[in-house]
Formats: structure tokens, C-alpha cells, sequence
């Protein structure tokens, strides 16, 4: 696994575990208000924060991906 591969790794680790516990969280904390606007509200925020990160961790990957290939290419 090459430095890059790993800091993708680790950086991407780093920011999904907050992220899903945040989500995971804010889902529990609303207990018994499960079916009032602000509890769907923030369900929806926590899931399109979640989808805006997803794909700037997989644009991330792919950016390490293609420096890799073209350091392995040099």
C-alpha cells in the first residue's frame, strides 16, 4: 500500500466516524419526537450532509488513485 493509499485511508476514516456517529446520534436524541417535522428535518440534513461527504471522500480517492497511476508511470 503506497503513502498516499494509506493517508487516503486514514483521512477518510477520520472524517466518516464522526460523521456516522453524529448521524447515528442525532437519530437517537430525538426519542419519542420521532415523527414531529424538526426530528424528519434533521434526519434529512444528516443524510445529505452524509451524501455531500461520501462524494468528497470518493472524489478524494479517485484523485489519489490517478496520482498514484501516475507516479507508477514516471
Amino acid at each position: 500500500m503506497s503513502r498516499r493509499r494509506r493517508v487516503s485511508v486514514l483521512v477518510t476514516a477520520a472524517i466518516a466516524v464522526p460523521v456516522l456517529a453524529t448521524a447515528g446520534c442525532a437519530h437517537s436524541a430525538g426519542g419519542s419526537a420521532s415523527g414531529t417535522p424538526s426530528a424528519t428535518s434533521t434526519s434529512s440534513s444528516s443524510t445529505d450532509q452524509l451524501k455531500q461527504l461520501q462524494q468528497k471522500v470518493d472524489s478524494a480517492q479517485s484523485a489519489a488513485d490517478a496520482a498514484d497511476h501516475d507516479a507508477q508511470s514516471n
